[in-house]
C-alpha cells in the first residue's frame, strides 16, 4: 500500500513540476516576475527562496501553481514591476507564457516514449505457433514454425509489427515473406477484414489467422462418437499419448501418426466442485483408452476434432443464453456458411454489428442441430479497475487456455537505436493526443459514458497496477497522463490555461481585455463546471 502511495506522489509530483516548469521558464524569459512556484496546493510542506521567487511543496499534490506578479486585475504592483506584471505583458508573451504548460505537458511524453523504445528489449517475435485452420495464412500454406520477415515488403520483427502491417490491407492478395527451415520464401494471403472498436475510434484490420502461442491439444468430442464411447470429454486436455508427453496441437499430429491400434492418453480434466451456492472446477488426471482411427491422424485419429468452435461459456441474459445455447455445444454455421473457427465468427460479427444473422450449433446433449436468428446486445462489465464497458457481444466465449497452459513463447531482441527511438517517440504521442480529443467529444455529446472518468483513487491504482508490470508500464501511464494534462488544460474553459489562451487572442485581436466583470462570471461558471467534473470523478472512484 505505502510504495503504491509512493509512486502515486511520484507520478503526480513529476508532471505537476513539468506542467508548472513550462509556465515558469517561459515566464522568465519573457521577462515577468515569478512569486512563488508551488508543487501541491495548500500549506507548504517545505520551500526555499532564491532571488525572487518562493520555491515550494504544498501539502495536497493534486496539482501546482506558478504566482506571477499582476496576474490578478485588482493586484496592485510597486512601481517598480508594474512593466513585469503578467496583465501588463503584451498578448502575445502572455500566450506564450499560458500555452507552455499544456506544451510541456505534451513534449515530455515524447521524451518518455523516446526512453521506453531506445535500447534492447525482448519483443515476440513472428515465430507461428499456431494457425486458424479456418482462416488465410492456412489456405496460404502458412504453418506453425514458420517465421514471417515481411508483409508487402514491409520488413517485420515482432508480432505486434506484424499486427500493424496489416492495419488498411485486407480483402486482396498480400504477398508474405516467410523463413521456413532456413530458407525464404512469399506466399500469397489474403486478410479478412475486420474492425477493431473502442470509445475512441475504430481500426479497420486485416486478419490472416496465426498466433504466437502454442496451443495445448484440447479436444472436442460430438456425442456419440469413438471418442464420447471411450470416455473422453470436450475440453480434455492431452498431455501424453502412450507415455510420450505432448505439449501442443503439433506435438499430438506428430505422435498419433507414428502409432495404431489402442492410444493410451492422459488427460487433464476440469471436475465440477460445489462450494456452496458457487460451482467451481478443479483440474485432474484420467487415463483413457482410444482406438486409433483407421486413416487419420491429429484430433481425428482420436475419433474427436479440435475445440476451436466448442462453446466454453454463455454469459447470463446474452442473446446466446437466450437462444438457449449451452456450454458444451458446438457452432456449425453462420448465415449458413460452415464455421471452423471463432475467429471468423469474431471477425463477421464485428462488421454486423447490431443487425440479425442465423446461427446453428449442435447440441451437446442430444447432438441435435438448431437454427435460430440472432442478433448482438449490449453486454457491461467491468474492467480490472472498476470501469465500466459497454460493447456488442453474443454472449459466449470459446476455450481459452490460461498462462500455465501455454508454452513460452518465441522471442527476439529488438535493438532501436536514437533516431528511430525518437521517431517513433515523435509519431506516438500526436495519435494519443487526438484519442484524447475523441473521448473529451464524445464525453461532450454524450457517445462516451462519463463513468469513464476517474480521480485520484483511479490514478492510484493504475500506478500500483503498472509498477507491478514493470518499468515501461509505468513510464507509459505517466506519459498518457501528462497527454491528458495538457489536452484538458487547453480547453476554453475559465480556471483551466486555455481560457487564459484564449484571453491573449481576444486582446490580441480586439485591442482590449476581456471586461473585468465578464471575467469574474466566467470564473464562477468555470469553477462550477471543475467541481461538478471533479465530483463525477470522485464519485466514480468511490463507486468502483
Amino acid at each position: 500500500m505505502f510504495q503504491g502511495f509512493g509512486l502515486f506522489i511520484i507520478l503526480l509530483g513529476v508532471l505537476v513540476t513539468v506542467h508548472e516548469l513550462g509556465h515558469f521558464l517561459v515566464a522568465k524569459a519573457c521577462g515577468v516576475k515569478v512569486l512563488r512556484f508551488s508543487v501541491g496546493f495548500g500549506p507548504k510542506l517545505f520551500g526555499f527562496t532564491k532571488g525572487e521567487t518562493e520555491y515550494q511543496v504544498a501539502l495536497l499534490p493534486l496539482g501546482g501553481y506558478v504566482k506571477m506578479a499582476g496576474d490578478s486585475p485588482h493586484e496592485e504592483l510597486e512601481p517598480g514591476d508594474a512593466e513585469r506584471g503578467f496583465l501588463n505583458a503584451p498578448p502575445w508573451k502572455r500566450a506564450l507564457i499560458v500555452a507552455a504548460g499544456p506544451g510541456a505537458s505534451l513534449l515530455f511524453p515524447v521524451l518518455i516514449y523516446f526512453f521506453v523504445f531506445v535500447g534492447a528489449r525482448e519483443a515476440t517475435s513472428t515465430k507461428v505457433g499456431f494457425v486458424d485452420p479456418a482462416m488465410p495464412a492456412a489456405a496460404a500454406g502458412i504453418r506453425a514454425g514458420d517465421r514471417i520477415t515481411a508483409v508487402e515488403g514491409e520488413p517485420v520483427r515482432t508480432f505486434e509489427d506484424m499486427r500493424e502491417a496489416f492495419i488498411g490491407r485486407f480483402d486482396r492478395p498480400i504477398p508474405v515473406t516467410l523463413e521456413r527451415e532456413g530458407k525464404s520464401q512469399t506466399v500469397h494471403v489474403t486478410p479478412r477484414r475486420i474492425v477493431e472498436s473502442s470509445p475512441v475510434d475504430s481500426v479497420e484490420r486485416g486478419l490472416i489467422g496465426v498466433q504466437p502461442i502454442r496451443r495445448p491439444a484440447v479436444v472436442g468430442v460430438p456425442p456419440g462418437s469413438p471418442a464420447a464411447q471411450a470416455g473422453l470429454r470436450s475440453f480434455d486436455r492431452v498431455l501424453s499419448v502412450n507415455g510420450v508427453s505432448i505439449l501442443d496441437e503439433a506435438a499430438l499430429h506428430a505422435e498419433a501418426v507414428k502409432h495404431e491400434g489402442v492410444l493410451e492418453l492422459t488427460v487433464q480434466r476440469a471436475l465440477p466442485v460445489e462450494v456452496g451456492a458457487v460451482t467451481g472446477h478443479v483440474p485432474s488426471v484420467v487415463t483413457v483408452k482410444v482406438p486409433k482411427q483407421p486413416g487419420a491422424d491429429g484430433f481425428a485419429a482420436l475419433g474427436a476434432e479440435p475445440s476451436d468452435m466448442y462453446v466454453a461459456a454463455v454469459f447470463p441474459d446474452s442473446a446466446a443464453q437466450k437462444a438457449g445455447l449451452q456450454a458444451g455445444d458446438r457452432l456449425v454455421s453462420f448465415n449458413g456458411e460452415p464455421l471452423r473457427s471463432f475467429n471468423v465468427l469474431a471477425g463477421e460479427l464485428s462488421t454486423l454489428k447490431d443487425k440479425p444473422f442465423s446461427l446453428t450449433w449442435r447440441s451437446a446433449g442430444d447432438g441435435q442441430e438448431h437454427t435460430q436468428t440472432l442478433a448482438q446486445s449490449v453486454r457491461t462489465s467491468k474492467d480490472e479497475i472498476g470501469t465500466e464497458l459497454s460493447r456488442l457481444e453474443l454472449g459466449l466465449r470459446p476455450w481459452i487456455p490460461s498462462v500455465a497452459e501455454l508454452s513460452p513463447e518465441d522471442t527476439v531482441t529488438v535493438n532501436v537505436g536514437v533516431g528511430e527511438a525518437m521517431r517513433d517517440a515523435v509519431v506516438v504521442v500526436p495519435r494519443i493526443v487526438g484519442q484524447m480529443v475523441k473521448v473529451i467529444g464524445g464525453l461532450i455529446t454524450g457517445n462516451v459514458s462519463p463513468k469513464t472518468l476517474g480521480g485520484p483513487v483511479m490514478m492510484y491504482q493504475l500506478a500500483s497496477k503498472s509498477a507491478e508490470q514493470g518499468r515501461d508500464s509505468f513510464l507509459h501511464l505517466m506519459a498518457i497522463i501528462s497527454i491528458n494534462l495538457g489536452v484538458m488544460n487547453l480547453l476554453p474553459i475559465p480556471i483551466l490555461d486555455g481560457f487564459q489562451l484564449l484571453s491573449a487572442f481576444w486582446e490580441g485581436i480586439r485591442r482590449r481585455p476581456i471586461p473585468v466583470r465578464v471575467r469574474e462570471m466566467a470564473n464562477v461558471v468555470g469553477l462550477i463546471l471543475l467541481m461538478a467534473l471533479m465530483g463525477m470523478a470522485f464519485f466514480n472512484d468511490i463507486t468502483r
